[in-house]
């Protein structure tokens, strides 16, 4: 693997023009067809296998004029006073005119008025699905009522929903990351070239998969992971290979054969580390659910185009810059013509030396303290709930966060998760007969408010039950209806009724996520065991590695459900609501933490790795590691940090929980598990951790990550080929 890499970086540097011209062409073209072929991203959330998503399958077939988007318009008159329903005739009127309204229900003649006579709501639905509701339709209903008078009017419903947008509090994320550059390199050159570098192939990746929403159906918040996904990993990867270019010029070597050997070493290390993060996302396809298996996908794909920019561009990039990547200090210092390169034995000692050698000295109470800290933080994941968002959790001031608390003040929380049951029968006879039982059923149910009257097709074949919980949309009780109708209604004979609609979708999401999460971890888990094995040939490093993995998802599930479920300190990162997480970010977390963890698990042990097999003690090899890479290590980890918490700062309650999770986590596993605890445990494990049995030994391939059969290769001078001069 090292040697290949090693001609790779190798070939880039010497062909460096061709190299730029290739991958600047190929931006263009991918950006030319995601401005001729890129589609609409897609709120929808289907759940295969459901019985939620089975009554809206049916819908289509049956009652398709039932199966559009619906909206709702939200009337309230003045406090102390009542509406009238020849004020509310023209807003009821207006909606109906709306191009693709099939029907906007007046509520004084559905009873949907309050009891005090002050707020109503108008039913409107749509002739298509909300991804086909056009812009055009959506201001048309937003503008209904703007001429109501005295009358508050609000528009909710799922019509409202939008498309998640990138906004400039993430370029917050960026400038930070730059700075981290600027400190960590002490060279411009070489900050906005790692920058510079991780950028286009961000651009290539989120340009290409613009390229593929024309033929392939993308939720919103899936280009937004897989810009936070590709933006961090292709710095930190980028970072990661011109350190180690600028450690080997520091030896002496020259630019070409320095971006050959950090090709072929830390290129090692990056592929490996990628690799981890892009299969660890793929693997989110095993659980079944498409809006997941795309947004894995998606950002699998960023991450592995930020891979191949990183050994293939940033050698060419390092050609152009030469030895200016270097501080000028240092170039200064070279071209006084020092007799001595820096040698190994010469390399300064900075903050990472030294903390190696204080993690030997106090390795069991930074072990205990570690452990029981990490543990401690874990305690609030076990009162972890999930449900998919909904409007309640919506930024305050927003179109739909003020049509469901008004119409949470009018009607009750209830009212904004409404359940669906569809009573499917042979004939119009039988489905009346089992209509009316299970409404007599459903509303004899505990957590159930109302049962409206049911709605039939032409036919008479399937008839509609509007259900009103007593409870909002993602509150326990709520679920806990949901199951007793089912429950209740499973016996009745004559006709198939199934539960559904946004909040019941939205049970089913969870409760099939949850019994996922652990078959997932395990999948991951053991994935992590048998890829380190491989790369570090070694039995104890992988159960290390996997063990501090567990350590920091626990941690990170219990700050998160602290936070953003039961509101400790919410407001610090702008959540006004606590409420359940995100159905799937704990198994979407799992998959990218994990990736992320083996990233700083990799850049740390391969150093370790490569200075044991070339020699050194076990002692020694932990702190060199330590001291190389603690540095890279930490700037890393910071620009991780600083790019996913600028997505903290949007107003989506889905993407800030995203990335204050993978912020949060990074943190963790990067200060906490990997810079602590790693270094500790091979501290005491000593050569005991590269312990390999030998049967295993010999069946396993030799990867050489750690660049051994670098060092057995001719020297520089000896060779044919003629460096670039730069």
């Amino acid at each position: 693997m090292a040697t290949l890499l090693y001609r790779l970086g190798r070939f880039s540097f010497r062909r460096r023009g061709r190299i730029a011209a290739v991958w600047l062409l190929l931006l263009t073209l991918l950006g030319i067809g995601a401005a001729t072929l890129m589609g609409p991203t897609s709120d929808k959330f289907s759940m295969p296998g459901t019985e939620s998503q089975r009554a809206l399958d049916d819908l289509d077939r049956q009652f398709p004029q039932a199966g559009g988007a619906t909206g709702t318009i939200v009337l309230a008159a003045p406090e102390g006073a009542k509406l009238d329903p020849a004020a509310v005739a023209p807003v009821v009127e207006e909606a109906s005119g709306i191009d693709g309204v099939t029907a906007a229900m007046d509520p004084f003649q559905t009873g949907a008025v309050s009891q005090d006579g002050r707020y109503a709501l108008i039913q409107v639905q749509f002739d298509k699905v909300v991804d086909e509701v056009t812009d055009e339709q959506k201001s048309a209903y937003e503008a209904v009522g703007a001429e109501a008078g005295d009358l508050r009017v609000e528009h909710g419903g799922e019509v409202m929903g939008g498309e998640v947008e990138v906004g400039s509090t993430e370029a917050l994320g960026v400038l930070v990351a730059a700075a981290v550059l600027v400190v960590t390199f002490g060279s411009l050159v070489a900050a906005g070239m790692t920058l510079l570098n991780a950028l286009i192939g961000v651009a290539v990746g989120m340009a290409g998969l613009f390229s593929l929403t024309s033929v392939i159906e993308l939720t919103s918040t899936a280009p937004i992971l897989a810009l936070m996904l590709g933006l961090a990993v292709g710095i930190d990867y980028s970072l990661f290979i011109t350190s180690r270019y600028r450690q080997y010029l520091g030896e002496g070597l020259e630019p070409e054969e320095a971006a050959g050997r950090a090709t072929g070493t830390a290129g090692s290390a990056v592929v490996f580390a990628g690799a981890t993060v892009v299969i660890a996302l793929a693997g989110l396809s095993v659980v079944g659910i498409p809006f997941l298996s795309v947004m894995g996908l998606a950002a699998a794909g960023t991450v592995a185009v930020a891979v191949l920019v990183a050994l293939t561009l940033l050698p060419a990039f390092l050609s152009f810059a030469g030895r200016k990547i270097l501080p000028r200090k240092q170039r200064r210092a070279a071209g006084k013509g020092a007799e001595e390169p820096a040698g190994k034995g010469a390399v300064t000692e900075g903050f990472g030396f030294t903390w190696g050698r204080l993690v030997t000295k106090l390795r069991v109470p930074l072990l205990v303290v570690g452990v029981l800290g990490l543990g401690a933080l874990t305690l609030p994941a076990q009162d972890m709930r999930m449900a998919l968002p909904d409007a309640g959790t919506a930024a305050e001031g927003s179109p739909a966060r003020e049509a469901y608390d008004l119409t949470s003040e009018g009607f009750g929380e209830g009212f904004n998760g409404r359940l669906i049951a569809v009573v499917n029968g042979e004939d119009a006879q039988s489905t009346a007969a089992a209509a009316e039982q299970a409404t007599a059923l459903i509303q004899d149910t505990d957590g159930v408010l109302a049962v409206a009257p049911p709605q039939l097709n032409e036919q008479g074949t399937t008839a509609l039950l509007a259900v009103i919980p007593e409870a909002g949309p993602t509150a326990a009780a709520t679920e806990d209806a949901v199951h007793d109708i089912r429950d209740r209604v499973a016996d009745i004979e004559g006709a198939d009724i199934a539960l559904t609609g946004a909040t019941a979708l939205g049970i089913d999401v969870s409760e099939k996520l949850a019994d996922a999460l652990p078959v997932y971890l395990l999948l991951v888990v053991g994935l992590s065991i048998l890829l380190l094995m491989l790369v570090f040939r070694s039995v104890l490093v992988p159960l290390k590695a996997a063990l501090g993995f567990l350590l920091t998802v626990g941690a990170t599930f219990g700050i998160t459900v602290a936070i953003f479920q039961e509101g400790h300190l919410a407001s610090l990162v702008g959540v006004d609501t606590p409420g359940p997480l995100v159905s799937f970010l704990p198994i979407l977390l799992i998959g990218i933490l994990f990736g992320l963890a083996m990233d700083y698990e990799v850049f740390l042990v391969s150093r370790m790795r490569e200075d044991f097999v070339h020699g050194a003690d076990p002692q020694a090899a932990m702190v060199s590691g330590m001291g190389h890479n603690a540095r890279v290590v930490t700037a890393a980890a910071l620009i991780m940090t600083s790019v996913f918490g600028g997505f903290v700062l949007m107003d989506d309650p889905i993407i800030k929980s995203i990335g204050f999770a993978l912020a949060v986590g990074v943190i963790i596993d990067a200060f906490v598990v990997r810079m602590a605890l790693v270094p500790a445990v091979m501290s005491l494990l000593g050569r005991a951790a590269w312990w390999l049995p030998k049967a295993v030994d010999k069946a396993l391939p030799d990867l050489d990550i750690e660049g051994e059969k670098l060092n057995r290769l001719p020297s520089p001078q000896t060779r044919d080929e003629t460096p670039v001069s730069v």
